[in-house]
């Protein structure tokens, strides 16, 4: 059956809806999507990186002692208040080159990075109605001493434990230099599950998305490696990862010098080696036992055919070498001795 409605009640009904409108109302739908409840982007803005104007990230660049500025948009996608913090932090490398930030400390850090420059002023605590997109200005103010290149960084809006990071791509402008080297190469496993071992180290003052190439020499000529290939890791400066690579095509058995050489854009190239022998160790267990069984009967007939030489009695001499019956004699030694002859 049809519902109908009053006039009264619809024209309520669309003062709420453009109520919900100009307060950046997100669709149900979209809620669903972005459970559990809440999200944070960089606002969209003429520096926008994508079509649409959204954007992935932030990216600042100013000269020291330049006062940035950019928008965080925060959308609550559910039917409740959210209470939301915000914060910036320093961003760096895990061991394995994955990307994280530093948690907040009570006090600062004893060598505090770019996430203290930032600023929210009044913003630092939003309370965001249901359904509603709210937009957060803040500041980064770069130290009139800071030197020059890229300090990573990150947003981190925070409520009832759940943090999210939005990344900052922070430049100080200036000379940059990008600068890498290859530590600590070694090969490890065998066969199929051979793996080349290698810790990079950012030795410049710009984050690097760095590519790799391995080679290898063995005792016999050149062995297949790998063929270049991105690294999936981007290094911050000052910032070192210990990452492996497969290597399926190592020898059987050889002796091999595995070359490493790592490059990035803005010329950085860097490379490291180490030696390894790739034995199949199995098969020269069997092999030693064989030998050391054949070793074994070698041996076990040698003792046979001297035990069953037989020694010469009082007939033939005594045991100085004498003739029978005269102790102490002695008589040159024949000059052959014929096996079988009469006597």
């Amino acid at each position: 059956m049809p519902v109908l409605h009053s006039p009264g009640r619809d024209a309520r009904l669309l003062l709420v809806l453009l109520a919900a409108a100009a307060l950046h109302t997100v669709p149900a739908a979209s809620a669903a999507a972005d459970e559990p409840g809440w999200t944070a982007e960089p606002a969209a803005g003429t520096a926008a990186a994508r079509p649409g104007g959204a954007r992935p990230y932030f990216y600042l660049q100013g000269a020291p002692a330049a006062v940035l500025e950019d928008r965080l948009a925060l959308t609550n996608t559910t039917d409740q208040e959210r209470t939301v913090t915000l914060r910036g932090a320093d961003a760096h490398n895990t061991a394995d080159g994955a990307l994280a930030v530093r948690p907040a400390a009570p006090a600062p850090a004893p060598a505090p990075g770019a996430g203290t420059w930032f600023s929210f002023g009044a913003g630092a605590t939003v309370k965001i109605p249901p359904r509603t997109r709210a937009v957060v200005p803040f500041t980064v103010t770069v130290p009139p001493a800071s030197s020059p290149g890229d300090h990573p960084a990150a947003v981190i809006a925070a409520e009832a434990g759940r943090e999210v990071g939005v990344r900052v791509h922070l430049r100080v402008s200036g000379p940059t230099l990008a600068a890498l080297t290859v530590e600590d190469v070694a090969v490890r496993g065998r066969g199929a599950a051979s793996v080349v071992a290698y810790t990079l180290v950012n030795r410049g003052n710009v984050a690097l998305a760095p590519e790799v190439d391995i080679r290898a020499e063995g005792a016999f000529g050149e062995v297949p490696g790998r063929g270049p290939r991105a690294v999936p890791v981007e290094l911050l400066p000052g910032q070192r990862a210990e990452l492996t690579e497969p290597w399926p095509g190592a020898p059987a058995l050889d002796r091999v010098r595995v070359t490493v050489t790592v490059t990035a854009s803005g010329g950085a190239r860097a490379a490291g080696a180490a030696s390894a022998w790739f034995v199949p160790w199995r098969a020269a267990g069997w092999t030693g036992l064989g030998l050391l069984g054949l070793g074994g009967t070698a041996l076990g007939a040698l003792f046979l055919v001297r035990g069953g030489r037989p020694r010469r009695g009082p007939a033939d001499g005594g045991a100085d070498g004498g003739p029978a019956g005269t102790p102490g004699a002695t008589t040159p030694a024949p000059q052959h001795e014929l096996t079988g002859a009469s006597r």
